[in-house]
């Protein structure tokens, strides 16, 4: 999510001072989301902040722009992905075009409109390219540039962008969790480590950081063990901490009763939202059933976490993301034909050639829908595919995962 810094006009943009606060607090609460435990919440409360700083001042133009870009925040990450919600992102912008159509914040939500929820990268690129006229200092403009061309595949521009938007703002600490984040599926480890040093020295002890520091070791040399330190640290020291410090999808790369009883404890119960799709506790019950050799116990808790991912392809049979992921449990099922048809349609609703991030994931998670399916063949084809890439699927994690 682009981390919202100070407004590009001096000026105050309302004479309604209530107004202003409001929206001021909104800012505030959604400058820095780094914990993505908290950020639902966060936006939530955000956006009923600006509906009332609206309902004040009807012409609030940069606050019905932050207002669209936190709708369109909504439906990307899966925290209400519907319709409706995508719908609220464009009114957004089209109340602030009636009062000043030709702002530079306007042209900057527009792009995040296209990026976020149309998935129209090109044109988020042209209104970027306005924004950044009209804005030339703005942080934001770089940050969200280096996002859209991230999911275009621009890795080399969107590095740049993002290493710009930080030095046009150098205390953001999500841009520089974001820049760290760029550099990790390109392989560029040392730089991915030393954004993560400069995290910590800004948020001293942050849990999130350090598991994600310690985690570098892990994808750049299958190396387990500072990894290990930590959470062992952390368990004893701070539990809180260790529960934000913890991935489960790395935990079970150690592939012990203790470090998967561990993983399931600190993984949310209401699930945790990847690629725009909630990932429901009941699934990673079933891996680590599996990581176990549990197959009926698996099948219990696939069958639990398929009951609510069919019910979002229900609602939404489009939804390349969940397709994917109701592929992988029927996978888990037993289900090889569905599991299979699923799969490899999510593939070809989202390419790598139309979304750099996703499309990639994608083409992973049918690797591993051909390897519980007993395709080996086909999951080591598709691999060799994506590791041409960059992709976040690393070298430690082919190494150590079950």
């Amino acid at each position: 999510m682009t981390r919202i810094s100070g407004p590009a006009i001096e000026k105050r943009p309302t004479s309604d001072l209530v107004a202003y606060d409001l929206y001021t607090r909104a800012r505030e609460l959604v400058g820095n989301v780094t914990d993505p435990a908290t950020t639902q919440q966060k936006l939530v409360a955000a956006i009923a902040l600006l509906h009332e700083a609206v309902a004040r001042d009807r012409q609030f133009v940069v606050a019905w722009c932050l207002l669209s870009r936190l709708h369109a925040r909504m439906y990307t990450a899966g925290y209400d992905h519907t319709v409706e919600r995508f719908k609220q992102s464009y009114a957004a912008i089209e109340a602030a075009s009636r009062f000043d159509p030709d702002a530079g914040e306007l042209h900057l939500a527009l792009a995040n409109y296209y990026y976020e929820s149309a998935r129209d990268y090109s044109r988020a690129l042209d209104e970027l390219a306005v924004a950044q006229r009209k804005l030339p200092n703005s942080a934001e403009v770089f940050q969200l540039s280096g996002y859209v061309q991230r999911r275009a595949g621009q890795w080399e521009e969107a590095t740049r962008g993002l290493e710009r938007a930080m030095q046009l703002d150098p205390r953001n600490v999500h841009t520089l969790q974001q820049l760290a984040l760029t550099y990790q599926p390109q392989r560029r480890y040392q730089d991915q480590a030393r954004i993560y040093d400069r995290v910590l020295s800004l948020i001293p002890g942050d849990g999130f950081t350090r598991g994600l520091q310690a985690l570098v070791p892990v994808d750049w040399k299958a190396d387990l063990r500072p990894y290990q330190r930590l959470m062992a640290e952390l368990t004893t020291t701070d539990p809180q901490k260790a529960a934000e410090a913890d991935d489960i999808n790395y935990t079970i790369c150690e592939r012990t009763p203790e470090a998967y009883g561990r993983g399931l404890k600190h993984y949310p119960q209401n699930g945790s939202v990847n690629n725009g799709i909630n990932y429901p506790h009941a699934y990673f019950e079933g891996v680590v059933a599996i990581c176990e050799g549990d197959r009926d116990k698996a099948r219990n808790a696939f069958n639990v976490a398929r009951g609510e991912i069919a019910a979002v392809v229900a609602r939404d049979p489009g939804f390349a993301p969940a397709i994917s992921f109701l592929g992988m449990i029927d996978a888990g099922l037993g289900r090889k034909e569905e599991a299979l048809e699923e799969g490899r349609h999510a593939c070809e609703l989202m390419p790598p050639s139309k979304d750099a991030i996703d499309g990639v994931v994608l083409a992973v998670n049918l690797a591993q829908i051909y390897v519980w399916t007993g395709e080996k063949d086909l999951a080591i084809e598709r691999l060799q595919a994506v590791e041409r890439l960059p992709t976040y699927l690393s070298y430690g994690l082919l190494e150590l995962q079950p």
